[in-house]
This record gives C-alpha cells, sequence and structure tokens, in this order.
C-alpha cells in the first residue's frame, strides 16, 4: 500500500490524519497552501509545501481535506486544479466506521470515526462523511458532498452534487437535496430541496440562495442552465 498524502492541513485534514494513523497508513504529511505552515509539523506530521506540489510525488496516495460552511465548493476546485488521475486519491476509513458489503465507496472518500453505512449506500468520489454519521438502505450522495457530525440520512435518500449537510441534520426518507445545496445545522429536511440553496429549521425552510463558490460551482457545472 502506497504512503498517504493529507491534501489541507486544517481542521477535517488533521482529523483525517489521525484516522489513517489508526487504520494503519503511512501517513508521509500534509500538502497546504498557507506558505506559514510549510516545514512546519501539525499535530506532529509535517506539512510538505503547497499542494501542487502533488503532481510532482509520485508512488504515494493523496486524499483532499479541505473546506467549511463558508466554502464547501473548495475540494472540487483543488481536485479540478491537480487534473490527478482517479486511482490517485486513497479511500478511508476509520477503523471505527461500519461500512456493509453492499455499499460502494468513490475515490477519494474519507469517513471519520463511528460513521455507519447500512446496505447499499452509494457514495460518489470524494464525500467527507464526519464522526457518527448514519447513511441507511439505498441512500446516494454525489461527487464532493460533505456530511458534518451527527447527519441522519433515512433510506433512499438522494443528495446532489456538492451538498453540505450541517451538524445533526436530519433527512426524510426518499428525499431528494439539490446540487451545490446546504442544510443548517440541525435542520430537518421533510421534502425535497432545489440546487444552490439554504434551508434550515425544523421542519427546513428555504433561507436563501447558497453563497457564491457554491453558485459559481453549480453554474460552471450545469453550463448556463442554473437560473
Amino acid at each position: 500500500m502506497n504512503g498517504l498524502v493529507v491534501i489541507g492541513a486544517g481542521g477535517f485534514a488533521r482529523e483525517a490524519a489521525q484516522a489513517a494513523r489508526a487504520a494503519g497508513r503511512e501517513l508521509l504529511g500534509h500538502l497546504d497552501d498557507d506558505p506559514a505552515l510549510h516545514g512546519v509539523e501539525v499535530d506532529g506530521v509535517p506539512v510538505l509545501g503547497g499542494t501542487e506540489l502533488a503532481r510532482e510525488l509520485t508512488g504515494v496516495d493523496f486524499v483532499v481535506c479541505a473546506g467549511s460552511p463558508r466554502d464547501y465548493a473548495v475540494r472540487a476546485r483543488i481536485v479540478a486544479r491537480l487534473g490527478l488521475p482517479g486511482d490517485r486519491y486513497a479511500t478511508l476509513a476509520d477503523p471505527t466506521a461500519v461500512v456493509s458489503a453492499t455499499s460502494r465507496l468513490g475515490p477519494g472518500c474519507v469517513l471519520l470515526a463511528h460513521t455507519v453505512l447500512t446496505a447499499s449506500v452509494r457514495l460518489g468520489a470524494h464525500v467527507a462523511v464526519m464522526p457518527h454519521c448514519v447513511l441507511t438502505h439505498d441512500d446516494e450522495v454525489g461527487d464532493y458532498a460533505t456530511l458534518a457530525s451527527g447527519v441522519r440520512l433515512g433510506g433512499a435518500v438522494r443528495l446532489g452534487r456538492g451538498v453540505y449537510a450541517g451538524s445533526g441534520a436530519q433527512v426524510r426518507e426518499h428525499t431528494t437535496v439539490g446540487p451545490w445545496s446546504l442544510l443548517g445545522m440541525g435542520s430537518v429536511v421533510l421534502g425535497d430541496v432545489p440546487p444552490g440553496e439554504v434551508w434550515a429549521g425544523s421542519p427546513a425552510r428555504r433561507l436563501r440562495e447558497a453563497g457564491p463558490e457554491a453558485l459559481e460551482q453549480l453554474a460552471e457545472e450545469t453550463a448556463g442552465e442554473y437560473r
């Protein structure tokens, strides 16, 4: 198994690094575009340089661990900028994660501690699943989606590409959340959510359009069809 490099050195990246260590992966370091971090150690893991170094490193695997509610499209932009083939990206799961034999994870996915995928769950590429999330039967999660800690998905939920589900959000079975939408912390989503919107509350209601980074990503991917 190749050594692992974590792209990013913020909170999510540090958590992923600890999951990699727990899983027995050889952790080589972080890449981050903040020059102040270059050459220092983060939680005992060296920051090797900027993200562009990924193109020069051979014989290693990567996971991209960046993003926050303020800019949850950043992983997609990093992956597009690097232009690496899919087989350069590892799938990383904390040893306490439970993934059923019928579930499938795309390249670059990261599952943190005590996440559960019950039956026939499908994750796209570069999906981030934070601790204590539960995804139940037949759920489908699109590329670059983020599930913050404690998210619960009922059966046959569809989360579109780039969706951000905030901590503790719950989504009713057979519900679809459109690409690049954001669900606020503790939201209870009982019906479908259109693309590129922010919903919050119990029951969840539309608050506004998503932030400019998410809308820009959505507009780019839909070739001008959105709004």
